[in-house]
């Protein structure tokens, strides 16, 4: 049949490029990676790679390229065309005027070069949906880089419509991961985005039964966006331990309902735990973000074993890269770790801190650091229980802190019957209205956690308080340092629902400013930790310390060879530090300031003016993690009087080293003879040491020595010549 024959010589390559002409008018605007607009050239697909479609042609396409016109086929077939080249980001002819979405809060990018030094070429502009309804990402832009296999994502469906509530479909690159809902509330919508390492195609639909089309089999409102994902694998991991006594059963508190549908043995905690664990690193990175210091978040070590980020995977048997959860035994029975009297909200405790004690010894037996090496641990006492006769939870502790070799924040499992096993269960856990029975499980904090969803904000969000701890955040004035866990679950939902601790109706819709933060300082701290270094950053100083001492005119010369990041000033009397100065890696081609040179008056008038008189504290951080304190302001420019024998002269008494508390601690001062005699050369210093500083020995060339501190420690001390250094 002539009709066929004509039909068959037309090449696969033919409808592809019809196809694409026909499809070349749409565009999609967006901004790129860095915060500005990107303008490279789009097809129709919402988020495309180097102009290449990853959008499937619809069925209704398909079927118009089919319908050949009575020309071609009463006369000659038409020639086989050539195989259409492919476009780079040079080629213009398709480019489109993008415009930048308008965001909900500031997107302030500090570091473009975190952002955008891995796209390359890579970056494109998507083409502005088909339909007005069409799922807008606002939280990250096109071509990004993350660092974390959940990505949490805020945006809009709808672009000054009339607010429409519905439900936002996720589906994932190559579909390696199972599709997810997302409830979306007057058209705002949060999701969690899992990632496979490389670049991800995300499928974004939106469906409304207000909406015309949204139950057909090929919904109208979707777009798509693209997200790489690098794994870090060069910087110190978070550790999750499981901390259970010796002989201990492995099972946790839980309600009889939720132990028939989904168990409470060592292999449920284990999933509630990753999960929780998933959100604090989705939820940091985000915020590291909003503060300016790009996609930064601490990573978890991983394993190659049975899936249980997704609800399928057990039906399934997929295997998956998965957070590694240590199983730690210690060497105490579930009696002793469940004695009321070290149970930490018991007011007559006697032995509150053993638990502490307790899981840093059995941590650091577990994972034998060498010496000068340091892990970073969140632990869960898998044994705590709620005592139904005194009202208290044993085995529990919120601590966080830790010792040069093992930054530790700990707490109990009092919480976890409450938490998300899966992705697909984490809005249904945090908006589960279900009331806490104090039969069965902790109320811990009365109704603070009166319902399951309060329950898990705590549990997921005192526990990452703790975690701060560890990486060397105080308490701060807001935040999750101070007690905003109670909102965690707004940072995950677009709706919250009733409370009992505050006898309302949960926020409609939950906004990016509704939501529980790291404070600035807290960002400030991370910036430079070790745990959320990204491949970016420049290598870091191996000398962390700080240095600082008063000089003329009132001044404060500071100097760190690693970089002074930021200072914190504390008028006495404030508990919070609500006033602080910041420095910027953009102020030199040479990263942060090397040294600075502050003044009183400066840092007195940056206070209110209530505060200005009083006694004034500095902390200085250096982008090594060093810090040095100079305990009040006023004395460190205050000048002393030099002894007998110095008549007439003055100077600037340096700060103290070292507490001064152990028995037979005496103070010690040294006016260095060298600094007074031109004639006296120094020419090495001694210093005296076991596993802490014990003396310093100043010896000059006549063969006189000056002492500062003891002559103590192991092998007579280290003789430094000053020719060396």
């Amino acid at each position: 049949m002539p009709f066929f024959k004509d039909l068959k010589r037309r090449s696969k390559a033919s409808f592809l490029h019809d196809t694409a002409s026909n499809e070349s008018n749409g565009s999609n605007g967006t901004y790129g990676s860095n915060g500005t607009a990107a303008t490279t050239k789009s097809t129709s697909s919402v988020n495309s790679l180097n102009g290449l479609s990853a959008t499937p042609t619809s069925l209704h396409q398909s079927t118009s390229n089919l319908t050949l016109s009575k020309n071609s086929v009463a006369g000659d077939a038409p020639p086989v065309p050539q195989r259409p080249s492919t476009l780079t980001t040079q080629n213009k002819r398709f480019s489109t005027a993008v415009k930048k979405w308008e965001l909900p809060y500031e997107e302030n990018v500090a570091d473009t070069k975190t952002q955008s030094s891995f796209t390359g070429s890579m970056t494109t502009a998507p083409n502005v949906p088909a339909s007005f309804y069409a799922p807008r990402v606002l939280s990250i832009g096109e071509n990004a880089w993350v660092h974390q296999s959940v990505l949490l994502v805020y945006g809009q469906a709808g672009q000054g419509q009339k607010p429409l509530d519905g439900t936002l479909t996720v589906t994932h690159h190559n579909e390696t991961f199972p599709s997810t809902n997302w409830p979306v509330c007057e058209t705002h919508f949060k999701a969690l985005v899992h990632l496979t390492p490389g670049p991800n195609d995300i499928r974004l639909d939106f469906a409304s039964p207000k909406l015309v089309g949204s139950n057909s089999p090929m919904p109208h409102h979707f777009s798509r966006i693209r997200i790489n994902y690098l794994p870090l694998t060069s910087s110190p991991p978070l550790q999750l331990v499981m901390l259970l006594g010796r002989d201990s059963p492995g099972t946790f508190d839980s309600s009889p309902e939720k132990i028939q549908r989904e168990g409470n043995d060592l292999a449920a905690a284990t999933r509630k735990y990753r999960m929780a664990a998933h959100l604090w690193s989705a939820f940091t990175a985000e915020q590291m973000f909003r503060h300016g210091f790009g996609r930064r978040t601490f990573r978890f070590e991983e394993e190659y074993q049975a899936g249980t980020l997704s609800a399928k995977d057990k039906h399934t048997g997929q295997m998956r890269n998965e957070i590694k959860v240590h199983v730690v035994r210690m060497d105490k029975t579930v009696a002793e770790i469940r004695d009321l009297d070290r149970a930490q909200q018991n007011p007559n405790g006697k032995k509150k801190n053993d638990l502490y004690s307790f899981a840093t010894d059995a941590i650091r037996s577990y994972f034998k650091p060498a010496p000068g090496q340091s892990q970073h641990v969140a632990a869960l006492v898998l044994d705590a229980h709620w005592d139904t006769k005194s009202k208290i939870i044993t085995g529990h502790a919120a601590l966080g802190g830790g010792v040069p070799d093992i930054k530790l924040g700990i707490f109990g499992s009092h919480a976890l019957h409450t938490y998300p096993n899966c992705i697909e269960e984490v809005v249904p856990a945090l908006c589960d209205c279900t009331r806490t029975n104090p039969g069965h499980v902790a109320l811990d904090g009365g109704e603070d956690s009166g319902t399951w969803w309060q329950a898990a904000c705590i549990g997921i969000g005192a526990h990452l308080h703790e975690v701060g701890h560890a990486f060397g955040s105080p308490h701060q004035s807001s935040g999750i340092m101070l007690r905003d866990y109670w909102i965690f679950n707004r940072t995950f939902l677009a709706q919250e629902p009733y409370s009992t601790r505050t006898k309302q109706q949960g926020l409609r819709p939950c906004l990016p400013s509704h939501e529980c933060s790291w404070h600035r300082l807290d960002a400030l701290r991370y910036r430079s930790h070790p745990c959320f270094r990204l491949p970016t950053d420049t290598p870091s100083h191996p000398e962390d310390g700080v240095q600082a001492w008063a000089v003329d005119q009132g001044r404060f010369h500071i100097t760190a060879k690693s970089g002074i990041s930021f200072l914190e000033i504390r008028p006495e009397g404030q508990e919070f530090c609500d006033t602080w100065i910041e420095y910027s890696e953009k102020e030199s081609t040479e990263g942060l300031p090397k040294q600075i040179t502050i003044s009183e008056s400066d840092l007195r008038s940056r206070l209110p003016p209530d505060r200005k008189n009083k006694k004034l504290k500095i902390e200085i951080f250096s982008q090594g993690q060093g810090r040095y304190v100079v305990e009040d302001i006023s004395k460190a420019f205050q000048k002393v009087k030099l002894p007998r024998g110095l008549l007439g002269q003055t100077g600037f008494r340096g700060p103290k080293l070292g507490e001064g508390r152990m028995e037979g601690s005496e103070p010690t001062e040294v006016i260095l003879e060298s600094m007074l005699e031109s004639t006296k050369l120094l020419t090495s210093i001694k210093i005296y040491h076991g596993s802490a500083l014990d003396g310093v020995e100043f010896r000059y060339e006549d063969g006189s020595t000056q002492l500062f501190g003891k002559r103590a420690g192991a092998n007579g001390g280290s003789e430094v010549s000053l020719g060396e250094i």
